[in-house]
């Protein structure tokens, strides 16, 4: 039978330990909570707290939650050592450095495991907890620590003593990535947040996380797996530290990349002051993105005139829209009428010049550099010259596109996400020469279709895609190595980080041959080894398995 842990002892109140002892004292166990400086106890809960190690003798479990250097964490496990009973079982909730190093230096490596929360997630849910062993740890042990967590009303995720274990190295290097992106000013704080909130549905942007979780431990945590990895996606972006140096700690001490004391203006570079209007807008494409937008222009109360390659194409684009607008209608989200209204503004065609008088052209071909260069060609000889060309790539540059045409300055990238009547974000993406009113345009047509637009410059990936593809195919690495299932990395990421899909999930949703699409062409730009496609990305392409639109990819569906 397992282990009750009656009195548990947490060394170390920040943010995991007074999670972690708040949460074991709603269980009803007794909390011995020590740090040197003792918090208010209505931070904590009803705990004994104490700043002495020598009153924890009486634990059967010992966890420490001290800052993340092995120096410390070693220290004063070693001092819990001597202070309690041989069978009192040590936990430590280290996410960078190694269990097993630790489990050494505390004295008792055979009775040590690792216990990784993620206290930064939402509260008052059920989340996952990463429970680590070593090639030393009992294996009764780790029953009990796993039954713990089952009590808890948490969900216990077995992982051997790996960098980062799952969760830690697959969150901080993506939160790293935020961090870089706004210190080399590719877009401003709540752009870079809105854009992962909104464009895949996160409970909070990524700066926001690091304010959360507090920008020291965010730091010494990536210090710790950039020395174990030599990665330099954990190498701590250096506004991390200078933030650190001057005090900025995020929610903790109220100020970090926001300001948690008072209402803030927004920090964003997202309102244009000038654009031209408009009145009728045209829609390159037949497949989903191109069908999508329509629709969302349409239900708008925008003139919308849609080609496609053929006549055929384009009635079958006409009908997708309508049956989509007939399910908005069967769920209550639209009436009869609006729809009606919606397809009446709506016209199909299957030549270029229909869209000559329209004041904004977004194209929505396939994601090919040539094709849509041709598009924009075509578009350029045959649009007014105050058009508006805008294109919905969500990877490629827009300059090419831009180049194509005698007015580059009228090109900008406005970036969908599928499925477009549902999404709220757009990425409008200006180049070198994209002028402000053009900008101005795209962000103003944005808003009037009912979405947030978001700024960036023009970079492969832009930033949903350049922070979101890194982290999915650091997932399909990890799952590689043949160490944790892809249920295991989906449950933390979802359970543990409230995430709406796992990224092994998710990459099906997308497509496994649209995925290494995206990450050739981010490694073509930055030439990071960690953006080549993971291998069983581009074996499970070659097979023909892409995902859930073949009823198998990562994981196999029902069709």
């Amino acid at each position: 039978m397992a282990q009750r842990f009656s009195t548990i002892a947490v060394i170390g109140l920040g943010t995991t330990g007074s999670a972690l002892a708040s949460m074991i004292a709603r269980s009803g166990r007794r909390v011995i909570a020590v740090d040197t400086s003792v918090p208010d106890p209505a931070a904590v809960g009803p705990v004994d707290l104490t700043a002495r190690l020598d009153d924890i003798g009486s634990a059967d479990l010992v966890i420490e939650a001290v800052p993340e250097r092995l120096t410390a964490k070693c220290e004063v496990l070693s001092q819990a050592n001597k202070a309690c009973a041989p069978g009192t079982v040590f936990a430590t909730t280290t996410t960078g450095l190694a269990v097993t190093d630790i489990a050494f230096g505390s004295g008792r490596p055979s009775r040590t495991v690792g216990l990784h929360l993620f206290p930064q997630g939402l509260s008052d849910r059920t989340t996952a907890v990463e429970v680590v062993s070593t090639p030393l740890t009992d294996g009764a042990v780790l029953t009990d620590v796993e039954a713990l967590v089952r009590d808890l009303g948490q969900v216990p995720v077995s992982l051997p003593d790996r960098v980062g274990f799952a969760g830690g190295a697959l969150t901080m290097a993506y939160l790293n990535d935020a961090a870089t992106m706004y210190e080399q000013r590719y877009a401003s704080r709540d752009g870079i947040d809105t854009a992962m909130r909104l464009g895949c549905g996160l409970p909070r942007g990524p700066l926001a996380h690091l304010d959360a979780i507090g920008l020291d431990v965010a730091r010494d945590t990536l210090e710790a797996l950039y020395d174990r990895t030599g990665d330099r996606r954990f190498l701590p972006a250096p506004v991390l530290t200078h933030m650190v140096a001057a005090g900025l700690l995020g929610v903790k001490t109220g100020r970090g990349f926001y300001d948690y004391a008072a209402p803030e203006a927004p920090d964003t570079n997202d309102h244009p002051s000038t654009a031209r209007p408009v009145r009728s807008i045209g829609v390159i494409g037949s497949g989903t993105m191109a069908t999508g937008i329509a629709e969302v222009c349409a239900r708008a109360g925008y003139p919308t005139i849609l080609v496609a390659r053929n006549e055929v194409r384009a009635k079958e684009a006409l009908a997708t829209v309508e049956h989509s607008l007939d399910r908005a209608v069967q769920r209550g989200r639209l009436t009869p009428e609006q729809l009606a209204a919606s397809m009446e503004l709506l016209t199909g065609s299957s030549t270029v010049d229909a869209v000559a008088g329209c004041d904004l052209v977004i194209e929505a071909v396939v994601e090919d550099i040539d094709v849509k260069r041709a598009v924009f060609r075509e578009l350029d000889n045959t649009c007014g010259a105050q058009t508006v060309l805008a294109t919905s790539t969500s990877s490629l540059p827009v300059i090419d596109c831009a180049m194509a045409t005698s007015r580059p300055e009228s090109v900008v990238g406005m970036h969908f996400f599928n499925p477009a009547p549902v999404m709220k974000l757009v990425e409008v993406v200006g180049t070198a020469l994209t002028s402000p009113e053009t900008l101005g345009t795209a962000h103003a047509t944005a808003t009037a279709l009912g979405k947030r637009p978001v700024s960036c410059h023009d970079r492969s990936g832009f930033i949903v895609n350049a922070l979101l593809f890194p982290y999915l195919n650091s997932a399909v690495a990890l799952l590689d190595e043949g160490i944790v299932t892809a249920e295991d990395i989906d449950t933390v990421m979802t359970t543990g980080l409230g995430y709406p899909m796992g990224p092994l999930q998710l990459l099906d949703v997308i497509g496994l041959d649209v995925s290494v699409a995206i990450l050739r062409t981010l490694h073509t730009t930055f030439r990071e080894p960690g953006l080549l496609p993971a291998r069983p990305l581009e074996q499970l392409v070659a097979a023909g398995h892409l995902g859930r639109k073949r009823g198998k990819g990562l994981r196999t569906y029902e069709r």
